[in-house]
């Protein structure tokens, strides 16, 4: 996972949308084609007006034109975005000032601001990238989607993710707090918070950003930033929801693989 910046000549106009685009923004099951040449903004405002959400910049996001590419820009100044492939395996952390090309055919972007996880594609007739099936995994844990969890470790994201995982499409989704998913578990508040430690402290050895505590005001920002990968590396999907009705995971707590030890 990376942070990836370059040089970006800055692209004008008001992001007023054109038939002849090949670059189309999906959220909430609307659709804004992007005219060539035009600048098209992201945020609690602009030409993509996502969400009242105070947490949520004025301005966080932009798409912008350079020669053949489309660009992918963090134009804010806290928040961080996801930016995947559509199966996860491509991955990279967009910083405030970091800019990525729009290379696949669609692109994830998932981000929280607050309480609040967001998720829209960037779509594009011309992709410069074109994904291959590789039919067949070897077994290999060279990604950090790898990373095994025991079956109470995942749990724990995907109880956090529910609320992303049962929406259909993209869009906007509450992140339950800590007390509420534990209820959800049948499990007590110190259980919970203790495996909650467990996952992000494996997860931020793999080198996933942003899971470590430390101040009081990184609670929700850390659970936030758990749904955000999990939910854009595919880690948990709507394949998973049956393990929260699952009574055997109160006190399962086995390695899901032969060689998940950590």
């Amino acid at each position: 996972m990376t942070d990836v910046e370059d040089t970006v000549p800055p692209a004008g106009g008001d992001g007023a949308a054109a038939p002849s685009s090949d670059v189309t923004v999906e959220f909430a099951g609307e659709y804004f084609r992007i005219a060539p040449g035009t600048r098209f903004t992201i945020g609690r405002e602009g030409d993509l007006a996502i969400d009242e959400n105070l947490f949520l910049h004025r301005h966080f996001l932009s798409l912008e034109q350079a020669g053949s590419l489309w660009w992918l820009v963090n134009i804010g100044s806290r928040l961080s975005a996801t930016v995947t492939d559509t199966e996860g395996r491509v991955q990279a952390q967009l910083a405030p000032g970091a800019r990525l090309p729009i290379v696949f055919g669609v692109t994830t972007v998932v981000f929280s601001a607050g309480p609040t996880t967001y998720e829209l594609t960037v779509h594009t007739a011309q992709p410069a990238f074109r994904e291959t099936s590789l039919g067949t995994r070897d077994g290999g844990e060279s990604t950090i989607g790898a990373v095994p969890l025991t079956p109470s470790q995942k749990v724990i994201i995907v109880a956090l993710a529910e609320p992303v995982l049962r929406r259909e499409g993209t869009g906007m989704s509450e992140l339950p707090s800590s007390a509420a998913a534990a209820q959800r578990l049948g499990w007590s508040i110190t259980r919970f918070n203790r495996k909650l430690d467990n996952v992000c402290d494996k997860l931020d050895r793999q080198g996933v950003p942003g899971l470590r505590g430390g101040v009081v005001a990184s609670a929700t920002n850390r659970r936030a930033r758990l749904v955000e990968y999990a939910v854009a590396s595919r880690l948990v999907t709507k394949d998973d929801l049956p393990m929260l009705d699952d009574p055997t995971l109160a006190g399962h707590d086995a390695p899901q693989r032969a060689d998940a030890g950590s």
